[in-house]
């Protein structure tokens, strides 16, 4: 829910009160064919406390996301931030961050800070008073909009 309070709090409430449409998004699907495809011998989907599901975990204590551009990339880097805060949380540390994007040749490492955890707890409260509204937030228009698989349901 992190990632997507940072690139659409509207697209947050919406997946938050169950109204997906992302299944047939084709953008969606491309990414789907970019995990199955990369870092195949790794053990991937490693879900915790069905709250974070990390793509995968290196040996050097490292937990990978996979994306296929950086088109999205602060909200990627928060949501490794997440997932290291989340684990920090209970008790598990050591860890760093990679957001590899394999269409790219590209990887960028990620750490946590205690500036970091203060932005998570406030982004925590802000993320809980969105999915408990009762209707979602104003439409704000963003570059990204157009590639959205809420697209229709926000602009038709």
């Amino acid at each position: 829910m992190l990632y997507y309070y940072l690139v659409c709090p509207r697209k947050l409430w919406y997946f938050a009160n169950g109204i997906t449409l992302e299944q047939d998004n084709e953008l969606v699907e491309i990414g789907r064919v970019i995990d199955k495809q990369t870092f195949a011998k790794e053990d991937k989907h490693i879900e915790i406390d069905a709250v974070i599901n990390i793509d995968f975990i290196k040996s050097k204590k490292e937990i990978y996301e996979v994306k296929k551009s950086r088109a999205i990339e602060e909200a990627s880097i928060w949501q490794i931030k997440y997932y290291l805060y989340y684990l920090k949380e209970r008790g598990v540390t050591g860890l760093s961050g990679v957001i590899n994007y394999p269409l790219l040749k590209k990887k960028e490492r990620i750490t946590l800070t205690a500036d970091d955890e203060q932005m998570l707890d406030d982004m925590l409260v802000d993320i809980r008073r969105i999915v408990t509204d009762t209707k979602p937030p104003e439409l704000t228009t963003k570059k990204i909009c157009n590639a959205c698989a809420y697209y229709d349901l926000c602009y038709l």
